[in-house]
C-alpha cells in the first residue's frame, strides 16, 4: 500500500473532452482558485483561467513570479513549484486585469467524494454541539462543489473556500472534516478539502460516460439510461397525474388530521441526472487541473445490488479519474459499515447478504495499487444507513494516509485475510496486520461460520495461535469455506492490537443463494 511520493506532483492535463470556455476581455478564474484556497505542497501546483486569446498572463505568490500566454481557445496555466508547507500569502493574477486571491495557504490537499455518508455533515453527527465549539483550526479549509448533473464534462463548478470556524464547520462534510483534522493536528500543516459528494448516487454517475459506454460490463447501464430518456415524456405525462391526485389527497389528509400519503417520485430522463458521468461532468472535471496528494471517498450503497459488477466499476472509476488527473494518486475509501436489522436474531442462521458482497468487492478493489480502506463494520446503527460516528470513519482514513502517504509510523489497518489452509477437521486462517489479534469486548471471537462441501454454513470454534486463526465445528467434519462478518449487520468482534476492526471476508466464491433483505 505504499504510495510514491512521486504522487505529490500533479502534472496539469487539458483533458480533451473538456467543453471550450468563452473568451474573455479580462482575466477569469475557476471557482476552485479563490480566496482561502490550499495550494499542494512540495508539487507543481497548477494555477489556471482564462483570458483573450494570446494575452500574456502574470502570476506572483510566494516570491515566485510566472508569466505565460493564453491559448488559442483563452486557457492559460503556470506551475508554482516546490510550495513549502506553512507559507500564507496573497496570490496575484495580472493581465488586462488583475486578480488577488487572498489568504492561500500551502498544505495538502484531498478530494472527499461519494454518496450520503460522505455529504453528511458536522451538524448531523455525533457531538455536534462539541465539535462546533472546538473548531477552530484557521489552516483546514473546505471547498463544496455545488451539485450539478450535466451532459457534458464542464470546465468550471460553482463553489467557495471556507475557513473552518465553529460558524462553517456544521456545513462541512463531517467524514472529510475529521479525516482533514486528524492530517493537520498530527502533521502541524494546512489541510484543504475539495468535497464533491451527491447523496443517494451510483459509481456509474462518477464514472466518465464514454467508459461506461465502451466496456461491454457496463454497457446495460448506458442502454437502461437511453430507455429511460425514451420512455421519459409517457412518464412525465403519468407523474404529473400522480401528482395532482397526491396534492388533492395531501390536502384532505391535512383537513382530516391524518398522515397524508406519499408523494410520487419524479421519473428520471428528462435532465441530465441519472445518466453515466453525469456527476462526473458536473462535479470532477471542473475540478480535474486542480493539483491534490489524494481523494478520499464513501459509497457503494447505491450499488449494493450489483456488488459482481462494482468489482469492476469501482476500480475502473479510480484509474479513470487518475487518468485524468495525469497522476496514480492515492485513493482512500470507506467499506460499507453494518447496517439492517441483525438477520441473525430472526433466524439463528449465517446469512446471505448483498452488502457483504458489495464489502467485497471493496475489499478486492485493495489489488490496485495506491488504495486504502477503512474498515467500519463496527461504527454502524441497525436503523440508520447514516451512522453519526464519522469522527472514526475520519480518524481511520487518515490513518491509512499517514502511514502509507506520509510514511508515519502508524497501525492503519485491522487485520486482512492473507490465506487459507484445509487441516484435518479444521481450516487455518492467516492474516496480514495481525499483531495482537482479539476479540474486542474480550470474550469469544463472533462472526465466524464454516462450511462443507453442501455450502450449508454453520457458526464455528475459533482459537487464535499468533497471526492466525483456526476454524472448525464438530457439526462439519470435512470444512471447506470461511466466512467472517458476512451478512448485512453481522455480529463480529475481530480486531488487532490496535483495535482496529477485521475486514469481513469469505474464502469461497459461491454464488449468493439468496436475495438481500429489505
Amino acid at each position: 500500500m505504499d504510495f510514491p511520493l512521486s504522487s505529490r506532483v500533479v502534472p496539469f492535463a487539458i483533458v480533451s473532452t473538456l467543453l471550450t470556455c468563452p473568451l474573455w476581455a479580462d482575466v477569469k478564474l475557476p471557482a476552485v482558485i479563490s480566496d482561502n484556497m490550499v495550494l499542494q505542497q512540495e508539487s507543481k501546483a497548477n494555477v489556471w483561467g482564462w483570458a483573450d486569446a494570446g494575452e500574456k498572463v502574470a502570476v506572483q505568490f510566494a516570491n515566485r513570479n510566472m508569466q505565460t500566454v493564453a491559448g488559442p481557445d483563452g486557457r492559460w496555466n503556470v506551475k508554482l513549484a516546490d510550495l513549502k508547507a506553512g507559507i500564507i500569502g496573497d496570490l496575484t493574477i495580472a493581465a488586462n486585469n488583475s486578480i488577488t486571491v487572498k489568504n492561500v495557504a500551502v498544505g495538502e490537499v484531498w478530494v472527499c467524494s461519494g454518496q450520503s455518508n460522505m455529504e453528511f455533515q458536522v451538524s448531523g453527527g455525533k457531538n455536534a454541539a462539541e465539535e462546533k465549539a472546538a473548531a477552530n483550526f484557521p489552516l483546514i479549509r473546505v471547498f463544496t462543489v455545488q451539485k450539478a448533473a450535466k451532459n457534458e464534462p464542464q470546465t468550471d463548478c460553482v463553489g467557495k473556500w471556507e475557513v473552518c470556524t465553529p460558524e462553517t464547520v456544521f456545513g462541512f462534510t463531517a467524514v472529510g472534516y475529521f479525516f482533514g483534522r486528524k492530517l493537520h493536528e498530527d502533521m502541524k500543516i494546512p489541510v484543504g478539502l475539495i468535497h464533491t459528494s451527491w447523496g443517494g448516487t451510483p459509481a456509474e454517475y462518477w464514472t466518465p460516460k464514454e467508459i461506461i459506454e465502451a466496456e461491454p460490463d457496463f454497457k446495460s447501464l448506458a442502454e437502461s439510461w437511453e430507455q429511460l430518456k425514451a420512455a421519459y415524456p409517457k412518464a412525465k405525462e403519468d407523474y404529473e397525474k400522480a401528482l395532482a391526485e397526491w396534492k388533492d389527497a395531501a390536502a384532505l389528509a391535512k383537513a382530516n388530521g391524518t398522515a397524508a400519503p406519499k408523494r410520487p417520485a419524479e421519473p428520471k430522463g428528462g435532465n441530465a441526472f441519472g445518466g453515466p458521468g453525469c456527476l462526473y461532468n458536473g462535479m470532477i472535471a471542473p475540478i480535474e487541473p486542480y493539483t491534490i496528494q489524494g481523494a478520499t471517498w464513501y459509497q457503494g450503497e447505491s450499488n449494493a445490488s450489483r456488488a459482481r459488477q462494482y468489482r469492476k466499476l469501482f476500480p475502473t472509476m479510480i484509474q479513470c479519474w487518475r487518468q485524468h488527473w495525469g497522476v496514480e494518486f492515492p485513493f482512500l475509501f470507506v467499506q460499507l459499515a453494518n447496517y439492517n436489522a441483525r438477520g441473525v436474531e430472526q433466524t439463528g442462521q449465517p446469512e446471505e447478504s448483498q452488502w457483504a458482497e458489495l464489502r467485497e468487492a471493496q475489499l478486492m478493489t485493495l489489488e490496485l495499487p495506491h488504495t486504502g480502506m477503512a474498515v467500519a463494520i463496527d461504527v454502524g446503527e441497525g436503523g440508520d444507513i447514516h451512522p453519526k460516528n464519522k469522527q472514526e470513519v475520519g480518524r481511520r482514513l487518515a490513518l491509512s494516509a499517514e502511514a502509507s502517504v506520509y510514511y508515519r509510523e502508524v497501525a492503519y489497518s485491522g487485520p486482512l485475510l492473507a490465506g487459507s489452509q484445509q487441516e484435518e477437521g479444521k481450516i487455518r486462517l492467516s492474516f496480514s496486520n495481525a499483531e495482537g489479534m482479539k476479540a474486542s469486548d474480550g470474550g469469544k471471537l463472533k462472526g465466524f461460520a464454516i462450511a462443507g462441501e453442501d455450502k450449508r454454513f454453520v457458526w464455528a470454534d475459533v482459537t487464535i495461535e499468533g497471526d492466525h486463526i483456526v476454524v472448525s465445528s464438530p457439526e462439519i467434519a470435512n470444512p471447506v469455506a470461511v466466512r467472517y462478518g458476512w451478512a448485512d449487520n453481522p455480529e463480529c468482534n475481530l480486531v488487532n492490537a490496535a483495535s482496529l476492526p477485521a475486514s469481513p471476508f469469505r474464502t469461497d466464491a459461491w454464488p449468493q443463494a439468496a436475495p438481500a433483505r429489505k
